[in-house]
């Protein structure tokens, strides 16, 4: 995986049969197994800010763009990341 030296517990939902499940799915699962959410959809976003965490949501604001550009992004707001996963008091890191 290309993030496993920065992320090595990630996963992605087509490892959990969940690339079919609705949004409430996901979001269940996250929670009952201590994943955070890694989107580009703001469903999840809105639902971190109705809801709270966990699962906690980070929101890929960069639009339809390409692995590499998402590599990158996830990347550089390591350190944002880290913060969002410790800090109880916040829910959703929107990355741009």
């Amino acid at each position: 995986m290309r993030l496993a030296d920065l992320y090595p517990a990630a996963s992605h939902v087509q490892f959990h049969d969940l690339e079919d499940k609705t949004d409430t799915d996901i979001w269940e699962f996250a929670k009952v197994n201590d994943f955070c959410i890694v989107t580009q959809d703001v469903d999840f976003a809105e639902r971190s800010h109705l809801y709270g965490s966990p699962p906690k949501v980070v929101w890929l604001r960069c639009g339809n763009a390409p692995t590499n550009q998402v590599e990158t992004l996830l990347r550089a707001g390591v350190v944002a990341i880290q913060e969002l996963l410790s800090n109880p008091n916040l829910h959703c890191l929107e990355l741009y």
